[in-house]
């Protein structure tokens, strides 16, 4: 706690006759309780805090099927393919023939998302999204958003053919993108 130091000395000096002058002291404070009673406090509220809870993002699973070679084949009529190239350009093709590809923005690829999703049976949509090496990291979390802003259940993230890739690639000089 505190104590007083009243230090011996000569017994304090006079001035004038019958005075007699106050003793000095000095006082010292202990800090051991107030640094246990930080301690208890730190414990206290590390022992009593919530922690963050881990965010996960829902995973749909495939069905299991019989067949291995059948679990991940998807209708000619309900492919929709999604290709990310530079410039926040997109392309995309229905179907299975790359050779019908479209190209939009992402300011309108939602409409093309939307319209394909009404003209297509729900258990038979998917999407398939393909970032080309010129796409940013932007880019794909944005299309990721249109699928969760648009409520497409089935969707997935392949690599680019080759074959995809050279008709972007003739898209893009025929438009001029550099």
């Amino acid at each position: 706690m505190a104590s007083i130091d009243t230090g011996g000395g000569d017994g304090g000096h006079k001035k004038g006759p019958g005075v007699k002058k106050a003793k000095k002291l000095s006082t010292r404070v202990d800090m051991t309780p107030m640094v246990d009673l930080g301690f208890l406090l730190i414990t206290f509220f590390i022992f009593t805090t919530t922690m963050s809870q881990p965010t996960a993002m829902n995973l749909y699973m495939p069905k299991d099927v019989d067949k291995p070679e059948e679990q991940n084949k998807v209708k000619e009529s309900g492919a929709f393919h999604i290709m990310l190239g530079k410039q926040d350009v997109v392309y995309y093709y229905e179907g299975m023939d790359p050779t019908q590809i479209k190209t939009a923005t992402f300011k309108t690829i939602r409409d093309e998302i939307i319209r394909k999703k009404q003209n297509t049976n729900p258990e038979d949509l998917v999407v398939i999204i393909k970032p080309t090496v010129d796409a940013t990291y932007k880019n794909t979390v944005d299309i990721l958003d249109e699928m969760t802003i648009n409520e497409i259940k089935r969707y997935a993230m392949v690599d680019i053919s080759p074959v995809e890739y050279q008709l972007i690639k003739i898209t893009e000089a025929a438009a001029g993108i550099k």
